[in-house]
């Protein structure tokens, strides 16, 4: 017998399930998760434009700058802007789902891969993004790997805004209805990495990138 074996083998125990009641234990699971009710989510304004600017603002609060465009294709124009004010390189690893955007056209070297260790910018977009506490909800997948948004030093972010969603709770609730199964990663990103174990002084880039850029495509 394995450890996992002799340690789920005891909580079975401590539940007395068995073969014969074990079927009946899992229909009643299942019907709890069918039957789940809403708790309380603070009121938040859900017009476009009010989640857009709540979103701005708690993401400028969580230490992310961000920059507001028209339409997609005014993307590489407006990350080419950032890296030069930033004296960032101009080459970047990016998710497969953003190849079709013209980098070149913007002077940026972009590969669609995951992130190696000397890639310094990365560049992903999000499953959606959650205005009450400006946070990305990323979900990995072979064409979305989480690599791009945790191993770069800079992690630049295209978020539409018709993805920004009131709560917490609409992002999971969403991720439901169109993911149908959860994947194998789900990471939530609310500006750079920082930790204040030392001395209770709050700095970034400890486990992760020290800079999030987020350019919200209003189209």
């Amino acid at each position: 017998m394995s450890s996992r074996d002799d340690i789920l083998g005891r909580v079975r125990a401590s539940l007395h399930r068995n073969a014969g009641n074990a079927a009946a234990a899992r229909e009643e699971i299942v019907a709890a998760l069918g039957s789940r009710t809403q708790g309380p989510k603070p009121a938040i304004d859900a017009d476009p434009h009010a989640l857009l600017e709540r979103f701005r603002l708690k993401s400028e609060t969580q230490s992310s700058t961000v920059d507001i465009v028209a339409q997609e294709s005014e993307v590489p124009a407006a990350v080419a802007r950032y890296l030069a004010a930033m004296n960032l390189p101009k080459s970047a690893v990016a998710w497969a789902s953003l190849a079709a955007l013209d980098w070149g056209g913007a002077g940026l070297q972009v590969e669609t891969r995951g992130a190696r260790d000397a890639d310094l910018v990365g560049i992903t977009g999000c499953f959606c993004a959650v205005a009450e506490t400006g946070t990305l909800m990323m979900c990995s997948s072979p064409d979305t790997p989480a690599a791009v948004s945790l191993l770069p030093e800079t992690h630049i972010a295209i978020v539409r805004a018709s993805r920004i969603l009131p709560c917490m709770e609409d992002a999971w609730n969403l991720a439901r209805q169109e993911l149908g199964s959860l994947p194998r990663a789900v990471n939530f990103i609310s500006g750079p990495s920082r930790t204040g174990d030392i001395e209770q002084t709050i700095v970034l880039g400890a486990h992760g990138p020290y800079r999030v850029h987020l350019v919200i495509v209003e189209d």
